[in-house]
């Protein structure tokens, strides 16, 4: 476990909506004192008055991840508020629901600056306050789609990727100096989350992620707990398991079989999409943001695999109790 001071101070990127949004819920009921950043500002307001309903403390700082010095003015005015920041989560993120030859230069880049630079320069604003301090936690909000990316969103995959990377080459650095600052990475499975409502999207019908679907607030709870023991990653959802090591085992089946089912599997069959709606993009869609999007009739609110991911003590007695339960067993039928 790492050092905990009470109250917490927390920085949550993109939490005006989704996953962002329900991980500063998941603190502020352990009564902590939140710095949620995101551009849409109705979304932040919304998402202060649900923090303080649900009893923590919270201040809305505009910020657009994307821009350097607007994080760490963000990161100034979450300190002269609240104190020292002891856990800094990297959430934001945009993506373009399009094939790579139909997204333009300028979506590209947006959606990795976002996703990825936001990341890099969150991390980086983090790492100035707390590596003087020796003190403090960095997660990264990652996804399935860091280890196997899938058609239709190479902006967001190559990002994740990177992101993955770039934290990997820090905590060697970490580790090198002895630091007590941690940094670790939660890859998530497909979430019901608002992203879906608001994405830019260049398909014919509504984008969808890819099933089985969580609600989430489970990786909310994942990133949580990832903020307070020192694991390396955590894997959420057995959906991103099967992903994460299927690649690792049979890559070029899962080229084979993503090109099959990818396309289709990304998009609601039944409702199509106008190609003028509004997206996030390049400016906040101020009345779409909420915690859930719109799949909580096939969502998921309970993960046994992240349950067994984050009781490894629970789960290895267990598996000891059976084992010596089974040879006992075998011992009496042999005599």
């Amino acid at each position: 476990m790492s050092k905990q001071r009470s109250p917490e101070v927390v920085v949550v990127t993109g939490s005006s909506g989704g996953v962002g949004r329900a991980i500063a819920h998941a603190f502020a009921k352990r009564g902590a004192h939140i710095g949620l950043l995101a551009r849409g500002e109705q979304g932040l307001s919304e998402a202060v008055a649900e923090v303080k309903g649900f009893g923590g403390k919270a201040i809305a700082v505009p910020t657009d991840v994307a821009d350097h010095e607007a994080v760490e003015a963000a990161a100034a005015r979450v300190e002269e508020e609240f104190g020292p920041i002891d856990i800094w989560i990297n959430d934001a993120m945009a993506t373009v629901f399009a094939r790579f030859v139909d997204t333009e230069p300028e979506e590209f880049k947006r959606a990795t600056e976002v996703t990825y630079l936001g990341a890099v320069y969150g991390t980086m604003a983090a790492l100035k306050r707390m590596v003087p301090r020796d003190h403090g936690t960095i997660v990264q909000v990652g996804s399935a789609l860091a280890y196997r990316a899938i058609p239709l969103q190479a902006a967001y995959c190559g990002s994740k990727f990177a992101i993955r990377g770039f934290t990997d080459s820090i905590r060697t650095e970490l580790l090198h100096d002895k630091s007590s600052v941690h940094i670790t990475m939660v890859q998530l499975p497909g979430v019901n989350t608002t992203q879906f409502n608001w994405c830019r999207s260049k398909l014919p019908k509504h984008p969808m992620p890819v099933p089985p679907i969580y609600q989430p607030e489970i990786p909310a709870e994942a990133v949580y707990w990832a903020a307070h023991h020192r694991r390396r990653e955590l894997w959420v959802g057995y959906s991103a398991v099967q992903a994460i090591l299927g690649n690792k085992l049979a890559p070029s089946f899962a080229d084979w079989y993503l090109a099959k089912t990818g396309f289709s599997g990304q998009q609601m069959q039944h409702r199509p999409v106008s190609p003028d709606r509004p997206d996030n993009l390049f400016e906040p869609v101020q009345n779409k943001a909420a915690t859930h999007g719109i799949f909580d009739a096939q969502a998921k609110t309970t993960s046994p695999q992240l349950w067994a991911a984050t009781h490894r003590p629970a789960m290895a007695g267990a598996a000891a109790a059976i084992a010596t339960a089974t040879v006992a067993a075998t011992a009496r039928l042999a005599r």
